[in-house]
């Protein structure tokens, strides 16, 4: 596979997928510019060897629709003052031929919002899926979604993909474009080469223990991952919202906390599987609760499986965290995803920073610690240490997939699998 550092990109054009869907306040200002400080290296490295740069991302479910509120010329000026070039705007991007032949070495060129068009994601639209005739609304599209990557394809000389957040995704700009560039024009960018590298670490190069932290509202949603882990670590911490689906499960009283009445099962089953394989299941014992969801409630700290009526779990209770910490502290390899509170409010962030210290201390002693999904990574940055751990990736669905053992598209289409 051809690799960033191999290709030489004097004198050719280079088409770049990056994930610039950064937060916007109401007047249209970056609220943070992560995703782009993310790609710099990615992007200064063509124009550093002589190459001319077509960026081009999504930003925001436009739903193929144009949409001024997602207009990517909102962050023109921000990207030509990180990149240190002026960086000229294509209002349209699949009418950018012109534009993007005009480019002379170290010029950029930032195209307008892919998902303006309904090709990017290849989705039929105003059309339900129970409509006779979707099947072949959805074909029509897809043949459409070759079309709009070929024109993309065609403004380039090659090919970058370093949209890591994107990557689980077959849209036209992340996997189809891949298949009108050869091996040898085609790759990942450093993002994508550094998340693909963390992944590997946490599920092939595992030092052991591993300690997996599983945060976040719903179990739900992580019963993939949950199940994928369940073979590969030592210790399995699960925490935030569904401590009381957990609970419940066992009997517990949860009085107002939030439950998946219909997950009562599926986390008996986690807890019958952990005991089966061997692995260390840490569950919240204690938590803070209050009598309201904000941040000046009333609060008290009780068993998670004896919260009284009309109060809620909110937060991971001080016994809590010491065990949480207990199961982090000696790890070697580390994976978090998803809070262990309401960490949005100031007063309910102690669970979590309990986390964040605990793998701080560990990644000092020599552990690899991968932190990944937007809360978690809003935690490690409110809490100032970020600095502290090995790797943040910037992919949340992506990263999730990658550790449930599903391919990627993005990566599959460059390593040409």
């Amino acid at each position: 596979m051809m690799t960033i550092d191999k290709f030489n990109f004097a004198g050719k054009k280079a088409i770049v997928r990056v994930d610039f869907n950064v937060p916007l306040d109401e007047n249209g200002k970056i609220t943070d510019d992560t995703r782009i400080r993310g790609a710099l290296p990615t992007l200064k490295k063509v124009l550093a060897d002589g190459g001319s740069l077509i960026i081009m991302s999504h930003m925001g479910k436009p739903k193929g629709k144009v949409n001024a509120k997602y207009s990517l010329s909102q962050i023109v000026d921000a990207v030509s003052e990180k990149l240190g070039v002026p960086v000229q705007f294509a209002p349209d991007c699949a009418k950018a031929g012109d534009a993007a032949a005009a480019l002379k070495p170290g010029e950029v060129l930032l195209l307008e919002n892919l998902r303006f068009y309904p090709e990017e994601e290849g989705k039929p639209v105003g059309i339900d899926k129970e409509d006779p005739a979707y099947e072949d609304a959805k074909k029509a599209m897809k043949a459409s979604q070759k079309e709009f990557a070929k024109t993309l394809a065609s403004y380039a000389d090659c090919y970058i993909n370093d949209a890591f957040g994107t990557a689980h995704r077959k849209h036209a700009s992340t996997a189809v474009i891949a298949d009108y560039f050869d091996a040898d024009n085609k790759m990942l960018g450093y993002l994508m080469e550094k998340e693909v590298q963390a992944v590997d670490n946490i599920l092939k190069d595992i030092k052991r223990p591993f300690t997996a932290i599983m945060g976040g509202s719903k179990v739900s949603t992580k019963i993939g991952i949950i199940e994928n882990l369940m073979d590969k670590v030592d210790n399995l911490i699960l925490c935030g919202g569904m401590t009381y689906t957990f609970a419940k499960a066992q009997g517990g009283k949860i009085g107002n906390s939030i439950v998946e009445d219909d997950k009562l099962e599926l986390a008996l089953d986690i807890i019958a599987k952990a005991k089966a394989k061997g692995v260390n299941l840490v569950l919240g014992t204690d938590c803070v609760a209050a009598d309201s969801f904000s941040n000046d409630a009333n609060t008290q700290v009780v068993p998670a499986n004896n919260i009284p009526d009309g109060w809620e779990g909110l937060d991971a209770g001080p016994e809590t965290q010491k065990a949480f910490a207990a199961a982090i502290e000696d790890a070697k390899t580390i994976l978090w995803n998803g809070p262990a509170g309401v960490f949005e409010f100031d007063n309910f962030t102690a669970g979590s920073r309990a986390i964040a210290e605990a793998i701080a201390k560990a990644t000092k002693n020599g552990a690899f610690s991968l932190i990944g999904g937007g809360d978690s990574v809003a935690c490690i940055n409110k809490f100032g240490m970020a600095d502290q751990v090995s790797y943040i990736s910037t992919g949340g669905g992506a990263l999730l997939e990658a550790i449930e053992g599903k391919v990627l598209p993005g990566v599959a289409a460059i390593k040409g699998e």
